[in-house]
């Protein structure tokens, strides 16, 4: 179904794409922005590496070649190895004398210049090979250079051999590869934030209609539904907002009906007792039998009340907390029979036949509270005959099996309709039953016994009729 989105909403489904598109992106962006920068140094690390172990290797190979030359053969032999230097496009081969001035070179501007730079003081002054990287002080050019010393049989300092190439090219080729790395994150952050919004769409917009609903639920729309489109945790949430809905829908109707019946359960006898009070006060009846009659239907009336009372207390002391147990060492036996004495005697003057059957045990004992116990009794009794005393018969037994004691309480009615069953124990219910009642006597009834660590079973028996069963565990 389609709903309106509120305000509040709206500002509810920003927060949370807000929140989750940024710490999504937040870490992807992160997680790129690292992996940029160490993918950058490496590839920068790389191309360095590389350049300075190919000029250390032709610097130390050219040092090598002129140290078997005194300076003014140096000199000479400098002219012809720069005059065929196959590598003269790519970098540049200056050789120095002591004093750190450039005598030849492949570059006329380098001429007579003295680079004065951190590799020529390393090979004139340290007698070793030094790498140096920063800017040309003569052309301001981002360079490299290595510088080794030349030094005559072993001893003799002649001059220095340095060879210089420039970084322009490999800083545009590192800052292009960078450039398209940089859009290649950019694209995978494009990706991950559509990507992203499309998923998180797919959760707020259900959230937003599933929250619309809840509030119309609480607004007292009972059993709307939410259409359901996804079959993920999403739909499990739907599901249950709409079962939710719906079950809040039947305890609205049955707590509207429960409160139809009460009342009417409530008028019925007050309506008799207000009568014959009436009739007795005004002192019309002289015949003694009609004044007895009157008062014992006031008697039954108010009884009947009273019970109805007790189970409307009962369920209250139920739904807040308040139902608590009194539990000692009883014979159940003896309770079961004290009830069945009692209702024996009522149910002869409606010409109901209540049978007991005993077991051999003398005692069954367990732990429980009599009283509650007891109400259960009485409770089951006067249903069976009121909703199968049509039958004119009431069997009652008990029973041990399996070393739990096991009460039957069956009448021989119309029995319960099969589809029923399930919903006679549920508060407030009383079906297609035209019976007398409030629908609350068989769930406390229930609760007592669950209370007790047992269980009350109920269905309907073979050859008609309505049979209950209660499991109770014994003492040892």
């Amino acid at each position: 179904m389609g709903v309106k989105i509120g305000l509040s909403d709206k500002k509810t489904i920003r927060g949370i794409r807000r929140r989750w598109l940024f710490n999504s992106l937040g870490a992807v962006m992160l997680i790129l922005v690292l992996a940029l920068s160490t993918l950058s140094v490496a590839l920068w690390g790389y191309y360095e590496t590389a350049m300075t172990t190919g000029m250390e290797v032709q610097a130390s190979a050219a040092a090598r070649h002129f140290r078997s030359y005194t300076r003014s053969a140096y000199r000479t032999a400098a002219q012809t190895f720069i005059d065929g230097f196959e590598d003269r496009n790519k970098m540049d081969v200056q050789f120095l004398d002591v004093n750190g001035r450039v005598v030849y070179t492949g570059q006329s501007l380098a001429t007579g210049t003295m680079p004065q730079t951190d590799d020529v003081h390393g090979a004139l002054e340290e007698r070793t090979m030094r790498v140096w990287k920063g800017r040309d002080p003569v052309t301001g050019e981002h360079i490299m250079a290595v510088s080794a010393p030349v030094i005559y049989e072993g001893s003799l300092l002649v001059g220095a051999v340095r060879f210089v190439t420039s970084l322009e090219a490999v800083d545009r080729q590192l800052a292009m590869s960078i450039l398209i790395l940089a859009l290649i994150g950019l694209a995978i952050l494009g990706l991950v934030y559509f990507s992203n919004l499309t998923f998180v769409r797919s959760i707020v917009e259900p959230l937003a209609s599933i929250n619309e609903t809840a509030r119309m639920i609480a607004d007292g729309s009972y059993g709307i539904q939410i259409e359901k489109n996804f079959d993920d945790e999403i739909g499990e949430l739907t599901d249950t907002i709409n079962d939710m809905s719906i079950k809040v829908m039947q305890a609205e109707k049955t707590q509207s009906e429960f409160l139809s019946s009460v009342s009417h359960e409530l008028r019925t006898p007050l309506t008799a007792i207000n009568g014959w009070a009436e009739t007795l006060q005004s002192g019309e009846l002289t015949d003694p039998e009609d004044v007895k009659k009157g008062m014992d239907i006031i008697v039954s009336e108010a009884r009947r009340l009273t019970n109805m009372v007790e189970e409307l207390l009962e369920f209250s002391r139920m739904s807040d907390g308040r139902f608590t147990l009194a539990v000692e060492r009883l014979d159940l036996k003896e309770e079961l029979e004290d009830a069945v004495y009692t209702y024996r005697e009522f149910f002869r003057r409606d010409g109901i036949h209540l049978h007991y059957k005993d077991c051999d045990e003398e005692e069954i004992p367990i732990s429980g509270d009599p009283q509650r116990l007891r109400q259960v009794f009485c409770n089951l009794l006067d249903n069976a005959a009121k909703h199968g005393g049509s039958g004119k018969r009431i069997d009652v037994s008990v029973q041990v099996e399996d070393g739990q004691a096991v009460i039957r309480i069956r009448d021989y009615g119309a029995g319960i309709p099969e589809d029923e069953i399930p919903f006679v124990k549920n508060k407030f219910y009383k079906g297609s039953s035209k019976a007398r009642g409030s629908g609350i006597g068989l769930a406390v009834c229930e609760e007592i016994i669950t209370r007790h660590e047992g269980r009350l079973d109920l269905d309907n028996a073979e050859g008609g009729g309505c049979e209950v069963t209660i499991h109770l565990p014994m003492e040892a």
